[in-house]
């Protein structure tokens, strides 16, 4: 029997995953991949909280000449819009999901309690956190580390484009490095694009393993689940 090396982990999506080949907006079939992916990880007892960021509709850095809170703020609404779209995937196949807004819209979904989301968790509800941190000028990056850390997180599974960390752009540069392990000092110090700074420090001041892998490939959300080799492990 598979048994997985996490009990509880936060899952941090990209919105242009959500996007697939459209690079805008959300593939459905994307999604029903996903929540396929993540039924099978509750099968396996682990407890899972996501948090879906909001590029494929809107960047807050996007607003060009726009008031960057303002920009921040449709950027966190963006999120929701995801965390919706995931939600539905989800209760579709039969997972139970909440999601939890650090901005309150009742009407549509819960307010973010972490007492509450922790209750969720026990019970084999998937999480998925939207709207950010509630705050401008912060990631869904940071979002996640934070989120990762109120909810005691075993590690954070960030799910990308690209298959891993490497020294420079892989789509750019035929000769680019893929690192297998990192530090997370190493990351902050040759500032490489796995997090943002803040995200990172976060992890690191909490001793929070990151892994870094491939969306693309059907199947690599459990492997990494399972402690497989994958992508790029950041640590101490």
């Amino acid at each position: 029997m598979e048994t997985a090396k996490y009990k509880r982990i936060m899952l941090k999506l990209s919105g242009e995953a959500l996007a697939g080949e459209n690079g805008f907006g959300i593939d459905f079939n994307v999604t029903k991949r996903i929540a396929e992916e993540i039924k099978e990880l509750v099968e396996l007892g682990v407890e899972i909280g996501a948090v879906v960021g909001g590029g494929n509709i809107w960047r807050g850095r996007s607003g060009q000449g726009m008031d960057r809170t303002t920009a921040d703020y449709m950027g966190m609404l963006a999120t929701c819009i995801n965390a919706l779209a995931l939600q539905d995937s989800l209760e579709n196949i039969g997972v139970n999901t909440r999601v939890q807004t650090a901005i309150e819209m009742k009407e549509v979904a819960e307010p973010f309690i972490r007492r509450r989301a922790m209750r969720h968790l026990e019970k084999g509800r998937v999480v998925i956190f939207a709207a950010g941190t509630g705050n401008p000028y912060f990631s869904t990056d940071t979002t996640a580390a934070l989120r990762a850390a109120e909810i005691e997180a075993d590690a954070i599974l960030l799910a990308k484009k690209v298959d891993g960390v490497y020294d420079k752009d892989p789509n750019k540069y035929s000769d680019a490095k893929k690192y297998d392990k990192l530090s997370y000092i190493q990351v902050l110090e040759q500032g490489l694009q796995v997090m943002d700074s803040t995200a990172t420090s976060l992890c690191m001041d909490n001793n929070i393993p990151i892994i870094v892998f491939g969306l693309d490939e059907g199947g690599n959300i459990k492997k990494a689940i399972l402690g497989e080799q994958i992508g790029t492990l950041v640590s101490k």
